[in-house]
């Protein structure tokens, strides 16, 4: 590899694209929401107009925040900002636990399926 001596190149570097910062370090290596889980096609609507400054939001924290000003899917939060739904759903527990975004999921993905309906479309099928 050439090049300047003095500028060793890093593999967090990417001169094209700028800094590029793994998912496990945006989630300071967690995998799983703080209280608990919840649906991908739940609506995220932020709570406060800005995150106040917290030692503990990072700027995904405050993407998230300004990008759910309406009531927005989580997996199209994630896709409008580039983020891994992994690393979404973590950030979203630490928002939802600071009170600063408020997660409503449809009653269909709430509620168990009724079995009688599912034996019906089935059936229907088979008639076909």
């Amino acid at each position: 590899m050439g090049g300047d001596p003095l500028r060793a190149p890093h593999d967090w570097l990417d001169h094209d694209a700028g800094p590029v910062v793994r998912p496990y370090a945006m989630t300071q290596g967690r995998v799983a929401p703080s209280g608990g889980e919840f649906d991908l096609v739940a609506f995220v609507v932020a709570t406060m107009a800005e995150a106040t400054p917290s030692p503990s939001l990072h700027p995904e924290h405050h993407a998230i925040v300004g990008a759910a000003w309406e009531p927005t899917p989580i997996v199209e939060l994630a896709s409008k900002l580039d983020l891994s739904l992994g690393v979404v759903r973590v950030l979203l527990g630490d928002l939802r636990s600071a009170g600063l975004i408020s997660l409503y999921e449809p009653p269909a993905a709430s509620q168990p399926h009724d079995v009688d309906v599912l034996k019906a479309v089935v059936n229907g099928l088979r008639a076909l």
